[in-house]
């Protein structure tokens, strides 16, 4: 963090009462600065029906804003993550797309609903995010963190450039197991606390529960993509992924679910631990979205989910703005709606990210 960069500017943190957001706190406060603090308030209402962790959190994160100084506000944004993530999330789910609703969030609401309120009167937004920012040539990058396991630089790549000109990421350059070294010399509250699972502000709120709230069941016949033999009943393709091979509940398996046809509302499935049927290794992505430049070269490297690799690839561009990836190595579980984030050949710089197509 570069003392220069934060002088005489107004900063906000995005305090969410995890280990990461609180370490945070504590690197202003080690160089005299006093940020103040924002926990971004979006759970469900409906406490009982769906167990959130929501109290503890604002709890951790009172006593984090207090011990360094802060002043902590709540900043409502349910309305906006229950209108504009989880519209995202169902829209794509009923078109037979896998979503990624922690993408959209970090683009709709932590640095897009959040600013409308409040963000927009600070010249720079914190989070604990595992990602870096990086000046080359006058520009701002987005740049991966050291630690791979946890960098989430794909989890940012869909925010506009002006959201990233504000963005800082105090803690990116740390490896996880330095931050939790930090939380605890410091007695931090929340030093030995678990990290977040699942999906942002769902809580302990089951995925497929999540769906069916909004889309009820939908059942449809599960065939075997070689013979189209029928296999057995889903409850609706959007309980299902790409590449899925736990809980499909089938037997004679193992099962892969392989492929989706929405009109007709069947579910195929290849048997095997790893069938030929479950990789890929060219596939169409379209809607680029760029973060920074344009691209520099066709070789680049990507990934397609939160996972510590990088995969190389040359892209090839389409008449209609898309691109076909021609991945070095053929690629387990190519879900058309997640997205393709795609980084320089050193898995450096991230330049953005394209949804990954029918």
């Amino acid at each position: 963090m570069n003392i220069e960069e934060l002088q005489g500017k107004k900063i906000a943190v995005l305090l969410s009462g995890g280990v990461d957001s609180s370490v945070v706190v504590y690197e202003f406060n080690r160089l005299g600065l006093h940020p103040d603090c924002f926990y971004i308030k979006i759970g469900p209402e409906e406490v009982e029906e769906w167990d959130c962790a929501s109290e503890e959190d604002l709890e951790m994160a009172t006593a984090v804003a207090k011990r360094f100084g802060c002043k902590l506000e709540v900043v409502d944004c349910h309305k906006e993550y229950w209108e504009q993530v989880t519209r995202y999330t169902m829209d794509k789910v009923k078109a037979g797309f896998t979503p990624n609703p922690d993408v959209m969030c970090n683009r709709l609401i932590k640095f897009g609903a959040f600013h409308e309120k409040r963000g927009h009167e600070y010249d720079l937004i914190a989070t604990g995010h595992y990602a870096q920012t990086e000046w080359i040539d006058g520009k701002k990058w987005l740049v991966t963190s050291p630690d791979p396991v946890k960098d989430q630089t794909d989890f940012l790549a869909q925010i506009y450039d002006w959201q990233l000109q504000k963005a800082i990421f105090p803690i990116g350059h740390y490896q996880k197991g330095e931050v939790r070294e930090i939380a605890e010399r410091e007695h931090l509250i929340n030093a030995k606390r678990k990290d977040s699972q699942g999906i942002c502000f769902l809580g302990k709120i089951n995925y497929n529960d999540y769906i069916r709230r909004f889309l009820g069941e939908n059942p449809g016949e599960v065939l075997e993509l070689e013979t189209e033999k029928k296999i057995g009943m889903h409850r609706g393709l959007w309980f299902h992924t790409i590449g899925q091979r736990h809980g499909l509940g089938f037997g004679g398996g193992p099962w892969y679910a392989v492929k989706k046809d929405v009109e007709r509302n069947v579910l195929f499935v290849s048997k095997g631990y790893e069938p030929a049927t479950a990789y890929k290794q060219d596939f169409k992505v379209r809607d680029l979205h760029l973060l920074t430049a344009p691209l520099d070269g066709l070789d680049v490297t990507f990934k397609i989910r939160h996972t510590p690799e990088y995969h190389r690839a040359q892209l090839e561009p389409l008449p209609d703005g898309g691109y076909i990836v021609h991945a070095e190595t053929p690629m387990q579980g190519v879900a058309p709606g997640q997205f393709c984030v795609i980084y320089d050949k050193e898995h450096h710089r991230c330049f953005g990210s394209a949804e990954i197509a029918w």
